[in-house]
C-alpha cells in the first residue's frame, strides 16, 4: 500500500488528487494540509511513503517547506504540484529536492504514473517538458540568467508582480506584511539591476517567466 499526503490550500485540488488516486487499489490518501505547518505537523505522527506539495502556499512556500522535509526526512519523497508551467519553476524545485514537478493542468495524465515511479523505484520523476528546463541549465554556451541570482522567495515575487499582482495581494497570498514584500521587491531590483515594475514585468515577459 503506497501512502500518500496531499497538501494544497485549495480544497477543490485535494478533492480532484484524491478523485485520481481513489482509482488504484493500492494508493491511500493517509492525510490532507491546507499550508506548510500542517504538513510538518502531520509528518511527526506519520511519514508517508510519498508527499504531494502545491509549490504556492500560505505562510512557508512550497519550496521551503521542500527543504526543511529534506533536512528532517530525506527519506520522503516529494512530488512538486504547480499551477505554473515548468520554465518558472521545475529546475528549482529539483534542485531543492524534488523528485519530481508536474503542472496542475496535467495531473490526470501524469499523475498516476508520478507517484508509482516515485514512491515504489525512489526515482524521479522527469517529464519531457522538464527535461528540456534541464536541458537549457547545463547548456555550456548559455549565460547564467539575471533572475538565478533570486532566492526562491524573490523569485516568486518577480513572477507575481509581474503577472500583475500588487503588493498588498502577494503579501496576503505569502500571509507576509506588505512591507515585507517591499523589501523583497527592492532586492530583486537591486540583485538584477532593474529600477522599476514595469522593468521586471519586461523582464519576465522575454524570459518566458509568466503566462
Amino acid at each position: 500500500m503506497i501512502k500518500i499526503i496531499i497538501a494544497d490550500d485549495h480544497p477543490i485540488i485535494r478533492e480532484g488528487i484524491q478523485r485520481i488516486v481513489d482509482g488504484e487499489n493500492d494508493f491511500h490518501v493517509i492525510a490532507e494540509a491546507k499550508d506548510g505547518y500542517e504538513v510538518l505537523e502531520l509528518l511527526e505522527r506519520e511519514v508517508p511513503d510519498i508527499l504531494i506539495l502545491d509549490i504556492t502556499m500560505p505562510g512557508k512556500s512550497g519550496l521551503e517547506i521542500l527543504k526543511e522535509i529534506n533536512e528532517m526526512y530525506p527519506d520522503l519523497p516529494v512530488l512538486i504540484l504547480s499551477v505554473h508551467s515548468e520554465e518558472r519553476f521545475a529546475v528549482r524545485a529539483l534542485k531543492a529536492g524534488a523528485y519530481g514537478y508536474l503542472t496542475k493542468s496535467s495531473i490526470s495524465e501524469e499523475l498516476i504514473k508520478a507517484i508509482r515511479k516515485i514512491a515504489t523505484e525512489k526515482r524521479k520523476y522527469i517529464t519531457s517538458e522538464v527535461a528540456e528546463q534541464l536541458a537549457s541549465q547545463v547548456d555550456i554556451n548559455q549565460k547564467t540568467s539575471r533572475h538565478e541570482k533570486l532566492s526562491d522567495r524573490e523569485f516568486q515575487v518577480l513572477c507575481m508582480i509581474a503577472s500583475g499582482q500588487s503588493v498588498t495581494e502577494i503579501a496576503e497570498e505569502f500571509s507576509l506584511s506588505p512591507q515585507t514584500i517591499h523589501t523583497y521587491r527592492s532586492r530583486i531590483k537591486e540583485k538584477m539591476n532593474l529600477s522599476s515594475n514595469v522593468e521586471m514585468t519586461r523582464y519576465a515577459i522575454e524570459h518566458n517567466l509568466i503566462e
